[in-house]
């Protein structure tokens, strides 16, 4: 193939990335932009998708003026993104018809109330998920029952839905023809691994799933998008006029796509059946490879596709996800102002010699895998007048690290496999503080890459492989390189004490939305 390099978009739940990889992986530059967090109503939680979009050209547009590479270079476009938030827009303008729904909005809770009661059992063997709020499929329900005038015109095909991966890839591809689905004035498609998180995709039949779009609020079917291969020889599409405008006159095939997490664990080269990765993001995301075939969890993980290169086939992983965990030292910031930037947390909880007996369970919006509670809330719990800042900071940082060995312990335990190690990556496994606790509380050796921008490079790799620009994944494998190993130093004896401590301090923090109903305008 030619061209030296390929471009990464990797859309988050903060902000937008851009990031330009040549052949080694080596990163280029990228270039980020955060976009506006909007909270209509206590746990809602939605951005605007027309923002989004502007920054994803301005990042397209800022790493090419900062690299100065010649976009004829560019030999393909990949894209990973925070997965199930939901847009749904008018295909003929591009006008979205509502605020993007965030996956971490927690609005659809007596919809997701009344899954569980009835239709548990076939969603989770048709999605491999647990129903939650978190997923796409009563999010496009809430919109169709709420947006005035919206389901007719879902019915007569004049909107479509997407994750932020379809949206950006329509607009990449606008005005293109040379697309996957011509009529719809893009490529109006999704990866098996974003449709697997919309809770309405057959994750065996790689395929929408009538039954499921019947159940969750009789959602048409064609409203939604192409599901294709993460790594699509046959391409998405190339760039329209708009996009290509930004690349001096030039048109590059969009043939790449994974959620966020399938993409990191890509990035990590986690290719071997039973590679973990632990993304530390706003969220905390663990995925375990699990080869061909689905692993049904019994721990209240999730079974998810981890990413496909052909059609009509995938690739499997168990993930646990961890709702709140970066955001958790955002709050320190912005909510308690106890410190004034993010970077000043691994100083200030390194000072305190412990915590002090203090927890901090971050279950803002509800607690993820493996507890599954959509009513539990965040707690301090521990505090003494010797209280301080420091130990509120140590007990924020370590929340991360306790949270990430419950989903471990139950990966273990639904596969048999020992864990060998921890590839770990984004922003807070730059903090050497947390990273030495994971290792120390887990009692598992955590490696970090040379390559911070795993779920960047994951996208790259993805789109460099459709279009030959990489020939295998023996030959991504080589890229992958060493940082740092963090081993375990604590004593078994003082890990067993401490997370047995983090284990009753959850206990008193599940279901407590139900306890004050009326403080989250529960029913």
């Amino acid at each position: 193939m030619e061209g030296s390099y390929v471009l990464a978009i990797d859309q988050g739940t903060t902000g937008t990335r851009a990031a330009l990889f040549s052949r080694d992986g080596s990163l280029i530059g990228y270039a980020y932009n955060e976009h506006a967090q909007i909270y209509p109503k206590p746990a809602w939680v939605e951005h605007n998708p027309l923002e989004i979009w502007e920054k994803v050209k301005l990042a397209i547009k800022e790493v090419i003026e900062y690299t100065k590479v010649n976009p004829r270079e560019i030999a393909a476009i990949g894209v990973t993104n925070q997965r199930e938030t939901t847009v749904i827009w008018d295909p003929r303008n591009g006008q979205p018809v509502y605020n993007a729904i965030v996956w971490q909005d927690r609005r659809t809770s007596q919809a997701v109330d009344y899954l569980r009661q009835n239709y548990l059992n076939v969603i989770q063997e048709k999605t491999g998920l647990v129903p939650d709020a978190y997923f796409s499929g009563t999010k496009i329900w809430w919109l169709l029952d709420n947006v005035p005038g919206l389901r007719d015109k879902a019915r007569r095909g004049e909107v479509v839905f997407g994750t932020i991966d379809t949206w950006v890839i329509w607009n990449l591809t606008r005005g293109n023809r040379d697309v996957a689905t011509p009529g719809r004035g893009g490529a109006h498609v999704t990866d098996y691994s974003n449709a697997s998180r919309t809770m309405i995709f057959n994750i065996h039949r790689l395929n929408w799933d009538n039954e499921l779009l019947e159940i969750e609020g009789k959602i048409p079917e064609d409203i939604l998008p192409l599901p294709r291969p993460s790594s699509d020889s046959n391409l998405y599409g190339y760039t329209g006029p708009e996009v290509s405008q930004l690349l001096g006159g030039v048109s590059i095939p969009v043939c790449g796509d994974a959620g966020d997490q399938q993409a990191a664990l890509f990035g990590q080269v986690g290719f071997d059946t039973g590679e973990v990765k632990s993304t530390y993001g706003t969220g905390n995301f663990i995925l375990m490879n699990t080869g061909d075939k689905p692993v049904k969890s019994r721990m209240n993980l999730l079974t998810t596709i981890y990413y496909s290169i052909k059609e009509g086939e995938a690739k499997y992983a168990l993930e646990g996800s961890i709702f709140i965990t970066g955001a958790a030292v955002q709050w320190l910031r912005d909510g308690l102002k106890i410190i004034e930037v993010s970077d000043e947390v691994e100083p200030l909880a390194a000072s305190a010699l412990d915590t002090g007996g203090l927890y901090l369970v971050p279950a803002f919006v509800g607690l993820g895998a493996p507890y599954w509670d959509q009513y539990a809330r965040g707690l301090i719990i521990g505090i003494t007048r010797g209280t301080e800042r420091k130990h509120i900071a140590r007990a924020a940082l370590e929340s991360i690290a306790y949270l990430t060995r419950d989903v471990l312990e139950a990966m273990m335990n639904d596969t048999g496999i020992k864990i060998p190690r921890i590839k770990v990556d984004g922003g807070a496994a730059k903090d050497n503080f947390l990273m030495q606790f994971q290792a120390d509380i887990t009692g598992i050796e955590v490696w970090r890459p040379t390559v911070f921008e795993t779920t960047s490079l994951g996208a790259g790799y993805l789109a460099g492989l459709a279009v030959g620009f990489w020939r295998s994944l023996n030959e991504i494998k080589q890229n992958w390189k060493l940082d740092r190993v963090f081993k375990p130093r604590m004593d078994p004896e003082a890990r067993e004490r401490l997370y047995r401590g983090w284990k009753a301090a959850v206990q008193r923090a599940l279901g407590w939305a139900k306890e004050v109903p009326w403080a989250y305008e529960l029913r």
